[in-house]
């Protein structure tokens, strides 16, 4: 009470400041896990083989696809999925703090397997939950040794001044994955050749030097509208090359993240009633946060204006 009457002015609104900041981020936090929670439970799980095309559930293993493998950096493990972090403790005066230096994830392809076929994983703009993560110390901006096992905290944090932090999810581990499902390629394929035209003209005018020597054939240095036109059935026999080849190619089921903020794109690989109890918990605590927080800051406020 004395603090709240007799501190500084810019040291009690300071304090107050990031009351109210805890309070936004507490109710903001709640409402996002709260509607994750909600959209996992009212969405019912599909099978690959009879998905309908749109906002689709999905649930089995990870694999990797044909090709090189994905390689985690910091500890070489061959996984489906990783992100990674490395940071930096740095001191200023009494203070310190760790930096992030370095950080990244992994935007491979990779499938999802149920015991009706294949799915294509897009991970990029998903929100990736892993069964675990790896956390460990060293002196260098890249680790020189993996992580050890059964490591106490104390022994940790004496390893030296980087922490590298490394997310996996690795082939063969359960995968729930929540987002937008479409079949590609094949004989019923989806195709706007208008659309894809005009795309490809685009594509074209990026390259300017390359358009003008293949098509400004009185070489003006421009195309004009003949020209043009010219530019317009090449780009429609490209479009439609590209058609045919993939109509003779097999259909191939893909997930993606979705253009509509409301469809959440998730991928998990902990299985989905342990998403919801874990959704369903931080959405409880952070509404804690913004209960205490803001009847703190409150009251805070009330008694320095009202003088005690």
């Amino acid at each position: 009470m004395e603090w709240i009457l007799r501190s500084p002015t810019d040291d009690f609104w300071s304090t107050a400041a990031v009351l109210l900041a805890l309070t936004v981020a507490g109710f903001l936090g709640s409402f996002y896990f709260f509607y994750r929670k909600r959209v996992i439970e009212d969405t019912p799980t599909s099978r690959i083989r009879s998905a309908a095309q749109g906002y689709v559930e999905l649930s089995g293993s990870g694999t990797l696809m044909e090709g090189p493998p994905i390689i985690a950096p910091l500890t070489g493990t061959t996984c489906t999925w990783y992100g990674y972090k490395v940071e930096e403790h740095r001191r200023s005066g009494k203070n310190s703090k760790w930096v992030t230096i370095d950080s990244g994830d992994s935007s491979e392809l990779f499938l999802l397997v149920d015991d009706t076929g294949k799915c294509i994983i897009d991970p990029e703009g998903a929100g990736v939950t892993t069964a675990g993560k790896d956390v460990w110390y060293g002196s260098s901006s890249r680790p020189q040794t993996r992580p050890a096992r059964n490591r106490s905290l104390l022994t940790s944090l004496a390893g030296g001044k980087y922490r590298y932090t490394e997310r996996r999810m690795h082939p063969g581990e359960p995968l729930y994955a929540i987002g937008l499902f479409k079949t590609v390629g094949g004989a019923g394929g989806d195709f706007n050749t208008d659309a894809d035209v005009r795309d490809l003209i685009k594509e074209w005018k990026h390259n300017s030097d390359a358009l003008l020597e293949k098509f400004d054939t009185n070489k003006d240095g421009q195309i004009d509208m003949v020209e043009w036109q010219a530019v317009r059935e090449a780009a429609y026999r490209e479009v439609t090359a590209r058609l045919r080849e993939n109509q003779e190619a097999p259909p191939a089921n893909v997930m993606s993240k979705t253009l509509d903020r409301r469809r959440p794109y998730i991928l998990s690989a902990i299985p989905q009633e342990f998403l919801i109890r874990r959704f369903y918990r931080y959405a409880l605590g952070l509404l804690l946060l913004f209960f205490v927080c803001g009847s703190l800051g409150t009251w805070m406020i009330s008694v320095r204006l009202g003088g005690g």
